[in-house]
């Protein structure tokens, strides 16, 4: 006599079909300034990577003696219930990184179990280092459900730029993120200290979504963060003087990091405007002008 069992409800971790779902994925990245033919050079010297994580060969587009450009490059395109992705890139004293990505990432509905998905970003910058964080925007779709952390620990003499653009839903197709939640949160230390923590959740249901009070309705939000400015107050200034005049995008200072904020509906704005600060901080950052990457304009 033949016994039937039932099917398991699961395989692997991947394959499950409840909370215990975990599709993960990670890259470590370490970044060392050096000396060759007496002038500092920055060597990509850890890249470590597990699942569908990678990093393309560094470049030197500045010149070989100048800031290592990586693209961190995800295979899938974008993230599904249980997607766990955790990124970590440190640089070391008298090194200078740029991190991108090829093209916007996309955060897709959620299963019919509402299983989530979570991406851990963490930086790390020692004295004397410097690194630009410049990823394109991320695409919420509807019915997305997960949360993102960023993660930025600077020493008191080092210098960080870096950017999140979010975009919710698809307007082009008529497609508004109606449903689902998102969590972004924010967490920065310089010399071991929290200068800038922040939390927000995004949830479509709830009367802060659309209060004027809140998100308004808006779809486009970003936040463009620098630290190690000589002069705060001066570059705040210059972006006022520079930017585009409109009322969605504004800049303050808090606890010596420079915050800029959008809040609209149109991520080329967003992106636009962002950019353009980047390239007005950036000499002031680090005394070399910007140099757009090249995977931005493909």
């Amino acid at each position: 006599m033949t016994i039937y069992q039932p099917l398991p409800d699961v395989t692997e971790s991947g394959h499950r079909f409840d909370q215990g779902r975990h599709w993960a994925a990670s890259l470590t990245l370490g970044f060392e300034g050096r000396q060759q033919d007496g002038r500092p050079v920055t060597r990509m010297t850890t890249a470590r990577h597990s699942g569908p994580l990678r990093v393309q060969r560094p470049f030197y587009p500045e010149g070989r003696h100048s800031c290592c450009h990586v693209y961190l490059l995800h295979p899938p395109g974008g993230l599904v219930s249980g997607d766990a992705l955790q990124i970590s890139a440190s640089v070391g004293t008298g090194a200078h990184a740029l991190l991108t990505t090829p093209a916007a990432a996309k955060l897709y509905k959620a299963d019919s179990h509402g299983v989530a998905w979570a991406q851990h970003t963490r930086l790390t910058v020692q004295d004397g280092g410097t690194l630009e964080y410049l990823p394109q925007e991320t695409l919420a779709f509807d019915g997305s459900r997960g949360t993102q952390t960023t993660t930025i620990d600077l020493g008191n003499r080092s210098q960080c730029i870096g950017w999140e653009i979010l975009a919710l839903g698809r307007p082009a197709s008529e497609l508004p993120f109606a449903t689902g939640q998102l969590e972004q949160r924010f967490h920065l230390t310089r010399g071991g200290l929290p200068v800038w923590q922040e939390r927000q959740t995004l949830d479509p249901k709830h009367r802060r979504f659309h209060g004027k009070w809140g998100q308004g309705g808006n779809t486009v939000q970003a936040t463009l963060w620098t630290v190690g400015l000589e002069d705060v107050a001066e570059a705040i200034e210059q972006l006022r003087a520079k930017l585009p005049d409109n009322p969605r995008w504004a800049v303050t200072r808090r606890g010596g990091v420079l915050l800029l904020r959008y809040l609209g509906n149109e991520r080329n704005e967003a992106w636009a405007i962002c950019q353009q600060a980047w390239e007005i901080l950036r000499p002031e950052l680090t005394g070399q002008p910007a140099h757009v990457p090249r995977i931005w304009l493909t």
